[in-house]
């Protein structure tokens, strides 16, 4: 019995039958077909079908025999037209002599063309579309003439000038043979490729309708012009000029020209303008650096933009002029903008822009980088994918110290957990000054030190910006906060004289007598050799000889009296400005950190009105209850009391499911939260993870017992913080509350009416069409925290050494806002929050370090990181102290000891000992604390001496108020 098969209509609808050369669109067609042809037929249209691929393949641009093939077509296309333009200066009509070798030599490109289209025919699958292609066209006009001239012995141009239409083909033959690779050579090429192709194929109509004529005239207007005269003629229509020696005299040629005129107008006004630019652009920039002998430079690669590049030049020369000997060489993978290109213009005498990659040992080569100072790397930190940025960066500094191992490099890097990458490059030496900054890192760092001290994030970033802006204040508390950004975090080799000393003396001796902050300083070790950073050290820590000190003043020249000081010269000189070099002193031993270093110029804060001794007359302004302090206490480690991590720096616990901590908010009475810091996170599950370890870290640090830590609410999406609770899990008392900061409800179920600050976090970059699109979320979740108020202001704790600020809250209860610390990315975004400031009288513009925001610490930029790369490679020693000051104590000569998996308890008691005897940073009240036992302390000067000589504690600036209480109701406190 015969079995049959029912045939589904909707499988053989498009079914394409290619070795056949049958497209099949139907299944009664392809019925049709099996019943009305046999075997053998079928079989012979397979066969065709597959010779027909076989033709397709053989002519692809893919194959050897297809790119040959399209070389040698567009060369004889080019001999075709040269001979068009020898028998041009003939009529265009005349008779061929036997002589005239040209004619057989035509017709032989003319066999070869025939050969090749009839291939291209073959291999074409559309045969209607392949009519109508350019090159068939071409094909069709010119090689059909040329065989009927030579069978009527009659050589007529025609339309043979079609030929120059191959010329379309040029990019295409110059990439087959490899000459060229760069995009701007294939742009290039193309944009010739047009230009020539069109003025030769319109001259070459233009010649042949002018020596013609209108065919309904029988030629009786036409004029004898050869082809240069139809070129010259076109390419002064092109350029619009027209100077009226050479027109078209026909209907034709004039209709003609007027439509080309059109044509001509976008032809001249952009291609010829971008041929000659990428020309000239092309000489300019891809010149090799003269490296000239005692000139020394830098080179600076990776985001090369006219922001970035404005930021840089902005931090880098801040010297003033004459002081700056380093020339700057910016190494830029596209040819830079106008705005770009102007701003190297108005940087010339500091600036050269050499086009090229990182990433190409040759680009390297031609930027000198083996006689650069140093390589510095810039980052894109509102990239929408910031991974990609930093492995892009890693690649660069692999390709640079495979080219050149003992080149210095500088990178900036935007994710923390990308960094554990470059020390495992075998040449990379933080000996020869190699460093990384880390923008998550030091952001987040700053951010949770503002949420532990108030305030303190503002007055970190005052030590690293330049206000140049001329601003009259208006207010008392204005004068001293712009006053304070005149300070600047230097170092300076201390003088063999304070040798012997205690830190405490030797900082009381510089306040005293120099009107020089000491801060911090930096000796060799006497165990292991190596350089060891101490803040604020205890005072059985002796100063030695060559010891490098860290001061807040305001210029180098002010922290140099430190160096000349002598005890026999100087001990009765209390007028800083008189201690200079003496004759003790015949050698003065500058301070160059590193092998190729400068001393820095950034920006720091001024100690105004700081009076030193009672003799002299104090102000009768009261000064603020609250200082900054910093203080080194020593802690007998409790056993099994804390649970630290390997290197004793952090808190430590065993991992938590993060199910245990997530919040509900229907239990809200049971969180009973207070004095906690309260972070909001904007993220989702497709999101840049923004690294809130580095957030937790310093919160965690072990200087802090156990008991002062706060608790930590994260405020977030649920599937975010999912993925950072892997770097999380080993930190004790973390709380995740899903939701979002933009819903009431949320915030209340984190209790943040009893928070000590609520801190927004920026959510990860999107590509967002406007700069202040960026900050969208933060901004909005700001004015829904800020419009709340609390009654009942929280109690002074008893502890005197409890982080937080402290007011005097008056008998009668008052409305208070809630702290709040909001990261903007785009800084000229802060005009959309300082309404909150709830001030009249703030300063004008919309500058973010000159807002009331900024200056009451509610607002946190991280525009200012830009200027650690020049920090960095002048300095590297104030790059080291600030990444202490913000993640806690932990320095980058640190991590190379360290394994940043938190995953085990201490080795020993004595790693406890070293990671507690660390400062911490707090804020105190002078009137709360054991500072109001100090007299007198009328002035910050005073307060300074006092603190250190009885207490150790380190006085850093004051948080006071802004206004008196009546212009002043929410007790807004002001940085100076």
């Amino acid at each position: 019995m015969k079995k049959y098969t029912t045939l589904n209509p909707d499988h053989y609808k498009n079914v394409s039958l290619k070795g056949l050369g049958l497209s099949v669109r139907e299944e009664g067609l392809e019925l049709l077909l099996a019943k009305s042809i046999g075997n053998k037929h079928l079989k012979s249209l397979h066969l065709h079908g597959m010779f027909r691929n076989r033709i397709e393949m053989l002519l692809s641009a893919q194959t050897f025999v297809g790119q040959v093939l399209v070389i040698l077509v567009f060369v004889l296309s080019i001999g075709s037209l040269i001979i068009y333009f020898i028998n041009s200066s003939d009529p265009v009509g005349s008779c061929s002599s036997y002589e005239d070798k040209t004619i057989p030599i035509d017709l032989i490109f003319n066999v070869f063309f025939s050969f090749y289209f009839g291939l291209r025919f073959v291999a074409a699958d559309d045969k209607i579309k392949f009519w109508l292609e350019m090159n068939s066209m071409v094909d069709i006009f010119t090689i059909p003439p040329t065989f009927i001239s030579y069978y009527l012995k009659s050589n007529w141009l025609g339309l043979r000038f079609l030929r120059a239409l191959r010329l379309l083909e040029l990019p295409q033959i110059l990439q087959i043979l490899q000459a060229i690779r760069t995009s701007n050579s294939v742009k290039f090429s193309k944009l010739l490729s047009i230009v020539l192709s069109t003025w030769f194929t319109a001259a070459g109509f233009i010649h042949l309708v002018e020596n013609s004529g209108d065919p309904w005239l029988r030629g009786r207007n036409s004029q004898n012009i050869s082809y240069f005269e139809s070129i010259y003629l076109i390419m002064a229509t092109t350029s619009t000029v027209g100077f009226g020696d050479v027109v078209a005299k026909t209907s034709l040629g004039r209709t003609f020209i007027m439509f080309f005129t059109l044509g001509s107008l976008i032809l001249f006004a952009n291609y010829i303008p971008e041929m000659v630019e990428i020309f000239v652009n092309k000489r300019k920039y891809t010149n090799s650096y003269e490296v000239v002998k005692g000139k020394r430079f830098i080179v600076v690669c990776g985001n090369i933009t006219i922001d970035s590049v404005t930021a840089f030049l902005r931090n880098f020369l801040r010297h003033k002029p004459g002081e700056i000997n380093i020339e700057i060489v910016f190494l830029g993978e596209v040819p830079p903008s106008l705005e770009l290109e102007t701003l190297f213009k108005c940087y010339m005498a500091y600036t050269t822009f050499v086009s090229g990659s990182a990433l190409k040992w040759e680009d390297l080569r031609r930027v000198a980088v083996e006689s650069a100072e140093a390589c510095l790397i810039i980052a894109n930190p509102l990239c929408s994918n910031s991974h990609a940025e930093d492995i892009s960066n890693i690649m660069r500094v692999l390709s640079i110290k495979n080219y050149n191992p003992n080149t210095r490099v500088i990178i900036q890097i935007l994710q923390s957990h990308n960094k554990v990458f470059l020390p495992k490059i075998p040449s990379w030496n933080w000996n020869i000054g190699d460093n990384i900054i880390c923008f998550a890192e030091l952001k987040l760092g700053f951010m949770a030190q503002g949420c532990l001290v108030p305030g303190l994030c503002t007055f970190l970033t005052t030590l690293f910006i330049e206000q140049n802006k001329k601003v009259s204040p208006t207010q008392p508390w204005q004068k001293y906060f712009l006053n304070s950004l005149k300070n600047k975090i230097l170092t300076q080799r201390l003088s063999d004289d304070f040798a012997g000393m205690s830190f405490p003396e030797v900082s009381l001796l510089c306040f005293v007598k120099m009107r020089l902050m000491l801060i911090a300083i930096e000796q060799k070790s006497l165990l292991r050799g190596c350089c060891g950073l101490m803040l604020n050290p205890p005072a059985d820590v002796k100063v030695r000889k060559n010891t490098l000190g860290f001061f807040i003043a305001e210029s180098s020249r002010d922290v140099m009296r430190a160096a000349f000081y002598c005890a026999k010269c100087h001990s009765d000189v209390f007028t800083p400005e008189l201690i200079g070099k003496c004759s003790c002193k015949p050698k003065i031993r500058r301070h160059f950190p590193g092998t190729m270093v400068l001393v820095r110029r950034s920006s720091t804060k001024e100690l105004s009105d700081s009076t030193i001794s009672d003799e002299m007359p104090t102000r009768r302004e009261r000064l603020s209850n609250v200082s900054f302090a910093t203080r080194a206490f020593l802690y007998e480690p409790e056993p099994d009391s804390d649970q630290l991590d390997d290197s004793g720096m952090f808190h430590w616990c065993r991992a938590i499911a993060m199910e245990r901590v997530i919040l509900k908010r229907m239990d809200r009475s049971k969180h009973e939260f207070r004095n906690h810091v309260v972070a909001c996170v904007f993220g989702d599950a497709h999101s840049t993870l923004m690294g809130l370890r580095n957030f937790v870290i310093p919160l965690r640090a072990s200087n802090y017992t156990r008991q002062e830590l706060k608790d930590i609410v994260f405020i977030g999406n649920l599937d975010y913080l999912r993925r950072e609770w892997v770097f999380l899990r080993n930190f004790p008392r973390i709380y995740i509350l899903p939701g979002s900061a933009l819903f009431p409800d949320d915030l209340r179920a984190a209790n943040i009416e009893e928070c000590s600050m609520c801190a927004i976090l920026s959510s990860s970059s999107k590509a967002e069409s406007s700069p202040a699109l960026v900050d969208t979320e933060t901004i909005m979740a700001t004015l829904n925290i800020g419009s709340l108020r609390i009654i009942n202001p929280p109690q002074i704790p008893e502890e005197p050494w409890t982080l937080g600020c402290f007011d005097e809250f008056p008998e009668k209860p008052k409305y208070r806002r809630i702290p709040i610390l909001t990261e903007l990315k785009n800084p000229s975004n802060i005009h959309y929050i300082e309404q909150l400031s709830g001030l009249d009288e703030s300063f004008s513009g919309t500058s973010l370090h000159l807002s009331t925001s900024f200056a009451t610490g509610s607002v946190f930029s991280g525009s200012f990181l830009d200027s650690l790369l020049a920090t960095a490679f002048y300095n590297y020693h104030v790059l080291e102290l600030l990444q202490m000051l913000v993640t806690g104590g932990l320095s980058s000569q640190l991590e190379q000891f360290l394994d940043k998996s938190f995953c085990g308890l201490p080795q020993s008691s004595t790693s406890v000992v070293s990671g507690r005897t660390r400062c911490k940073l707090g804020l105190l009240s002078l009137n709360q604390t054991i500072l109001s036992d100090i007299e007198p302390r009328k002035t910050f000067g005073q307060v300074f001496c006092g603190s250190l000589d009885k207490f150790g504690i380190l006085c850093l600036g004051l948080y006071r108020m802004i206004d008196e209480e009546e212009n002043n109701p929410e007790q807004k406190r002001g940085v100076c």
